[in-house]
Formats: C-alpha cells, sequence, structure tokens
C-alpha cells in the first residue's frame, strides 16, 4: 500500500542521493559529486572534519537545501523544493524525518519547553488530547518534565540539547538525522545522548549522524561514510574498517599526529592520534 509519498511500507530505501553537488551563493562548494543510499532501520554516521560538508548533507536529507546538481530520492520520490511545496507530500515527508541541529539555539524559539515539544505535532493538525500525550511522553522520555514551564533559552547545553531531541520526538519520527549531537555536552550527558540513540535503532529506527567525534562511531553506527576536505565520499565501510585506516583518517582531517620524545628512547618521533572522550597521553612512568 502507498502512502502520500508515493512509497510502499516493503521499501527498504529510505534515501538515495545521486551525483548531488551543492555550493552556498553558487560558488562555495560544500558538497561535490555525493552520491550515497540509506536503507530504512539503518544506522549510518557520516565523518568529516568541520567544513567538510556534513551538517550540509543533512540538510539536502532534510529537504532543507536542494543541490545545484545531481538529485535525491526520499522514500523512493524526488525531494526538490517543488516536491515539498505540495501540501501531502510535505506534511507526511515532514512526519517521518526528523533533523536535530548541531546548535541548540538554532532550534528553539517558543516561550516554554512545553510550547516548543508541542509546536511539531500542532503543527501536524493532531487533537489537543493527542498533543499533550506526545508531549508528556516526549519530556518523560528524555527526563525533563521539571522543565516543562521553563524558558529555552535560560537552560544549559545539555537541557536545550534533550529539549531539542524532545521536539523532534514528539513527532515520531521513523529517521533521525543528528547533527554533531555530542558538541558541547558534559562526559554524563554524552553517555546519556549515546543511550538514546542506541534505544532508536533498537526501536528499528533510521539514524543518521554527522559527527567527527570518533570515539562514538563504534557505538552509534553499523556503517560508516567519510566526507574529505575536498567535499568528496572519500571512504565507506564498517566502523572497524574506517577507524583502522590510519592514512584515510589523516588525510581526511579526522586525527593527526603529535611528535613525542618517550622514555628510554633519545629521538623525537610522531605518531597519529585520535582525540576522544577517552583519548590519554601516556608516555611512560611519571609522564
Amino acid at each position: 500500500m502507498a502512502n502520500a509519498l508515493g512509497e510502499s511500507r516493503e521499501q527498504a530505501s529510505v534515501f538515495e542521493v545521486r551525483d548531488v553537488s551543492f555550493a552556498y551563493d553558487g560558488r562555495v562548494p560544500a558538497l561535490e559529486h555525493v552520491s550515497l543510499t540509506v536503507q530504512a532501520g539503518e544506522r549510518l554516521a557520516i565523518l568529516g572534519s568541520n567544513g567538510s560538508g556534513k551538517s550540509t548533507l543533512l540538510k539536502v536529507l532534510d529537504g532543507l537545501y536542494f543541490p545545484g546538481q545531481g538529485s535525491v530520492l526520499a522514500f523512493g520520490q524526488p525531494l526538490s523544493e517543488k516536491a515539498l511545496q505540495e501540501e501531502a507530500f510535505n506534511f507526511e515527508f515532514r512526519r517521518r524525518v526528523g533533523l536535530v541541529f548541531q546548535d541548540s539555539d538554532v532550534q528553539l524559539f517558543m516561550p516554554s519547553v512545553w510550547e516548543e515539544v508541542a509546536f511539531a505535532p500542532l503543527q501536524l493538525g493532531l487533537a489537543a488530547s493527542e498533543v499533550r500525550e506526545r508531549v508528556d511522553r516526549a519530556l518523560g522520555n528524555l527526563q525533563i518534565e521539571r522543565l516543562r514551564e521553563r524558558a529555552p533559552h535560560q537552560l544549559s547545553s545539555g537541557e536545550k540539547k534533550r529539549v531539542a531531541l524532545a521536539s523532534v520526538l514528539s513527532l515520531m519520527p521513523e529517521v533521525w538525522l543528528l547533527d554533531e549531537p555530542t558538541s558541547g555536552l558534559d562526559p554524563r550527558t554524552q553517555s546519556w545522548l549515546l543511550d538514546f540513540i542506541l534505544e532508536q535503532g533498537e526501536a528499528g529506527k533510521t539514524v543518521v549522524t554527522a559527527t567527527h567525534d570518533l570515539s562514538i562511531v563504534e557505538v552509534i553506527a553499523d556503517r560508516v561514510l567519510v566526507l574529505g576536505e575536498d567535499h568528496c565520499l572519500a571512504a565507506q565501510g564498517t566502523p572497524n574498517k574506517v577507524l583502522a585506516d590510519e592514512p584515510l583518517l589523516l588525510a581526511s582531517n579526522l586525527i593527526h599526529s603529535h611528535w613525542h620524545r618517550h622514555d628510554l628512547a633519545p629521538e623525537t618521533h610522531r605518531h597519529p592520534h585520535q582525540h576522544g572522550l577517552d583519548h590519554q597521553h601516556l608516555h611512560g612512568a611519571g609522564s
């Protein structure tokens, strides 16, 4: 049976990106000839250094940006500016796909947390009772019931991130697009967020995470894509395969070399380091 997007429930492809290029103001390249497929229920990490085009790619998948070259299919149908002007298509697409921005301040604009989380389901035209139920459930799942009357701009970074997630969770989306979700969070909140991402995957949701934080990749992803600094797709594979490819990570500016003088070694040398949640420098006793 097909829905407003023209997609049958048996169809496995969520997104198909075909030779997409995008440039800001038509002059500053952000994506160059990128092709990829995202399958339903997949946990995909998009790795790349700052400026590689990760955030731009998520916004293309969310229908916020439209490629200057190439095409994007969502649930088997063209995702274009023209398509999103059609009320039925736009309604169905926005119901099924949710984007959480890197900067929560960009996403939060309502005067209270409750109104923020209620905004999206209200746009779906749901009954007031269902909106209340969805908001209460989202606040409970994100453990922020106590914040319901607070103004979002008065919250901490971690609290804002939870509110942003709750505002998407209230839509009950099938697809999550997460842009640098651990950025600016303390270790405890990062750990909680990783659990949340895992829960979405275990519930059968499609989760696409853009990040340069290598320490979380093996936790959140089954497959990894790497965007190079030339804005092209540099590689793809399992987390183990990609993270073990030091030349790839160095070339993509995801790791860097440090000079070190180790105990019992008179010469100075350097070797790659991956910086993440658990990164430590251990250079011998007493160092």
